[in-house]
């Protein structure tokens, strides 16, 4: 049975670029994103491919679109192998007493509630299987920050945390979380930060396929920083 790799975000920069690293490995694909035609366009690419690729409509802060795009998977596909937490945004600007709540909320969100509901989603037939690993795409911001970007910082941050909690939790069961905490790359995420491109999206997709494929059962809990 082929292995399964469940990417959020996958529409564009490092989760399109991860998707079709993977797929080129020979895993289906569950591409997990807001409707566009650019996650019509990814959907196609993978497929080119020779292998299976499935869309799923998920706005990954609904614990609901969470829980519905999860069983799909599974029904379609089978339980994942690998599950890529790539979704993220970013606020850039305010300083934090200028910030609104609301949009701090958001980001938090998508950047680290995300994470957490598609973990909570996909471990279950994760532990059944007894083998699998989960991938977050943490950043730079995750150990360092910078002024008018708080929001972004602390989701990173926080996402480090979750990601060692979950390697700790998964001993023993044949599961694995790692994070990888690229630097500037050279997204339209990058656009406005003020910071040049050190590296590209395909560059750290190489990187976040080691980690969920290649690189030993010992770098669970790892963060592994990739700064250019």
């Amino acid at each position: 049975m082929t292995d399964v790799a469940v990417v959020t975000g996958p529409s564009r920069g490092i989760g399109r670029a991860t998707a079709l690293a993977l797929a080129r490995r020979g895993l289906s694909i569950a591409l997990l994103g807001p409707p566009s035609p650019r996650l019509d366009e990814v959907t196609d690419e993978v497929r080119r491919l020779d292998v299976a690729a499935l869309p799923v409509p998920c706005d990954v802060a609904s614990e609901e679109q969470v829980a519905r795009a999860s069983a799909e998977v599974v029904a379609w596909l089978g339980a994942p192998r690998v599950v890529v937490n790539n979704a993220g945004i970013v606020s850039r600007g305010a300083k934090v007493h200028e910030t609104a709540p609301a949009a701090w909320d958001e980001v938090i969100a998508v950047n680290l509630r995300g994470p957490f509901l598609i973990s909570r989603a996909f471990l279950p037939a994760m532990l059944k299987q007894g083998r699998g690993r989960l991938v977050h795409v943490g950043s730079i911001s995750s150990t360092l920050a910078c002024p008018g970007n708080a929001s972004y910082a602390a989701s990173k941050w926080g996402l480090i945390g979750l990601s060692k909690s979950l390697a700790e939790e998964l001993r023993g069961t044949g599961l694995q979380s790692v994070a990888v905490l690229p630097g500037s790359v050279d997204t339209d995420m990058l656009v406005g930060s003020g910071f040049p491109p050190q590296m590209s999206a395909d560059e750290v997709a190489r990187l976040l396929v080691y980690a969920a494929l290649d690189a030993p059962d010992a770098v669970t809990g790892s963060a592994i920083e990739m700064f250019g």
